[in-house]
């Protein structure tokens, strides 16, 4: 039951199980909704975006002359 409730908590139209019969408003799929985001992206693009930023600095400082 616990479950049923967390789902609907994620996503108000619920999960999708018959998708034939809702094939023109379908809800997410069950994975959309119950999988675990362990390992997002957030951390990689905390470090990448600023480097790239200094070298397209530094790219830039180079070039203009």
């Amino acid at each position: 039951m616990e479950n049923r409730e967390e789902e609907i908590r994620k996503s108000p139209e619920g999960i999708e199980h018959d998708y034939n019969k809702h094939q023109e408003n379908p809800a997410p799929s069950e994975e959309a909704v119950t999988e675990k985001n362990e390992n997002g992206g957030g951390l990689a693009l905390k470090w990448i975006i600023p480097i790239c930023l200094v070298l397209l600095l530094i790219v830039y400082l180079f070039v203009r002359e």
